[in-house]
């Protein structure tokens, strides 16, 4: 026998199988209960919603010799003739290849007799928003006072292309799209029929991926049994089938974006298309990550809302603090305007890395959230005293401060010797310090630029003669902190708060070793100082 298709082979025969549009079939069933059967339907809505299947349930249960319940029961005569496709009572008909008048008027022909078997003859017109404008005319009268024995059914995914004149005419049902907790059971049910065994991740990425379309879930579904035939369906077998990327690459990648760090993000976006990744993929499912960053920041969504892990909601809650609302908009609406443009654009990398280049550099748009972006980057900047001294004026004398105005104000000559810049140099921290910079180190790390900040939060200090060592208690902490040389941030920090030079290693705590501590009260004598036990 000739392999089916999932969507075909577990397609709804019966109204209690069809998911997600109870409010529809439960109107149905109360029309067919009650005997006030319409003359003419119109489904809309998005692709794989069940606008057909409940077209060809309604045919059979108007059909049925013993309905059950306004379902019919698929084992009479009538039902298996049209099951079969048989019945020459119910048609079947593809209005993007037979759109033109003729087919119109063929049907207007047809309707004249009554059916040989059953009560009703049943048209159903798929994609009816592709007839022509002539068979929208030619299919008007018929449509308005049809004989009492003939229903229409029209499905369409784009009601907008449908006259206005046809759509008075009809019973209108809009079929929303099922929610991520319906395709997940669905998937679920179809695994367990199916005797294969899956991980929850994969089950939920899967359900998102359909993007609330039960003939998408399944495709998607049949294509990574496919692939993973015998063997347990894994998350990470699934995103390998489907193109997509693991969640901790977004993560990286916005870490890296906040932070500015170009050769980062373009070194990621190399592994990507190195291992085959899909980049359209890719931006669609990095701005939903976006979108769920914009969730954490604007109230507390639980992990079930926003379908992931317990794990990677907690770095998610942490890059949300990293970021502003506007911030996040901006990120969001770069990222939908990439994802229109690479559809027609055979530079698909491209568009990337400048898209990236310009979360990164807000100077490069002029609308109101970049704007915003700016201004932030630049307290960031004024708060942490990263601003050079050259620029800003010098603090040595009143007469200099006077003097750098007044020549601001003389014009310039060409020819004019121009004086020696000042270089103010700063003596070099000594042991008093370092022991000074562990006691005040959460202050420090408060008032440190928001990425850094986040990461110093994870971190420890030690303080000795040699320097300061920051100590990370965690591998990724460590790993951020060393790529994006955040050592040399400090120093700057630690320069600008004490006027003093100082030098700064990084290293990463052991799993057995604990981070060093004060011990008040203990002191080496002649030095007038707690000193640290490690």
């Amino acid at each position: 026998m000739a392999y089916t298709a999932l969507y075909r082979k577990w397609r709804p025969t019966r109204f209690e199988e069809v998911r997600g549009q109870d409010a529809i079939v439960k109107t149905l069933k109360n029309q067919l209960k009650s005997g006030r059967i319409g003359h003419a339907y119109l489904f809309s809505g998005t692709r794989g919603t069940g606008k057909t299947t409940v077209a060809k349930i309604f045919a059979r249960a108007v059909n049925c010799e013993h309905p059950v319940d306004g379902s019919p029961c698929n084992e009479c005569p009538t039902c298996r003739e049209i099951l079969t496709g048989n019945s020459v009572n119910v048609v079947e008909i593809d209005a993007a290849s037979n759109n033109g008048v003729d087919n119109i008027r063929e049907i207007r022909e047809e309707v004249r007799y009554r059916p040989t078997e059953g009560k009703y003859r049943v048209y159903i017109i798929d994609e009816v928003h592709m007839l022509s404008t002539g068979a929208f005319n030619a299919l008007l009268k018929t449509l308005e006072e049809p004989p009492e024995y003939v229903i229409f059914i029209l499905a369409t995914t784009e009601v907008h292309r449908i006259p206005v004149t046809v759509l008075s005419r009809c019973q209108r049902y809009d079929f929303k799209r099922l929610p991520l907790s319906e395709l997940e059971n669905q998937v679920r049910d179809l695994l367990n029929a199916e005797g294969v065994e899956a991980e929850e991740a994969a089950v939920r990425y899967i359900a998102r991926k359909a993007d609330g379309s039960s003939r998408d879930c399944l495709s998607l579904l049949e294509e990574c049994i496919s692939f993973n035939f015998g063997e347990v369906l894994t998350y990470e077998r699934v995103l390998e089938v489907l193109g997509a990327v693991d969640q901790t690459v977004f993560s990286e990648l916005i870490r890296g974006v906040i932070g500015c760090d170009i050769s980062r993000t373009t070194g990621l976006i190399d592994e990507l298309i190195a291992s085959g990744r899909d980049l359209s993929q890719f931006v669609t499912d990095l701005t939903w990550y976006l979108r769920n960053l914009l969730l954490l920041q604007t109230g507390n969504p639980t992990e079930d809302v926003l379908g992931v892990s317990k794990e990677n909601l907690a770095v998610m809650k942490q890059e949300a603090s990293d970021m502003d609302i506007d911030q996040a908009m901006r990120y969001i609406r770069i990222l939908s305007q990439l994802n229109n443009d690479m559809r027609y654009s055979p530079s698909r990398r491209v568009l990337l890395e400048i898209a990236l280049m310009k979360m990164m550099q807000p100077e490069m748009e002029e609308d109101t959230e970049s704007l915003k972006d700016r201004v932030r980057q630049l307290e960031d900047i004024i708060k942490n005293g990263q601003f050079t001294a050259g620029k800003a004026g010098n603090s040595d004398s009143a007469e200099g401060s006077s003097g750098d105005a007044a020549a601001a104000k003389a014009p310039e000559k060409d020819n004019a010797p121009k004086a020696p810049q000042k270089t103010t140099e700063v003596p070099e921290a000594v042991y008093e310090d370092y022991a000074m910079i562990r006691k005040d180190w959460e202050d420090i790390v408060r008032n440190a630029q928001r990425l850094l900040r986040s990461l110093l939060q994870k971190t420890e200090v030690s303080a000795s003669e040699s320097g300061i060592e920051i100590l990370a208690k965690d591998s990724f902490t460590y790993a951020t902190l060393e790529r994006g040389h955040r050592e040399k941030e400090v120093e700057e920090l630690l320069k600008a708060r004490y006027q003093k030079e100082f030098r700064v290693r990084l290293r990463q705590l052991k799993s057995t070793e604990s981070a060093p501590r004060i011990v008040p009260g203990k002191r080496i004598p002649g030095i007038e100082m707690d000193i640290e036990e490690e």
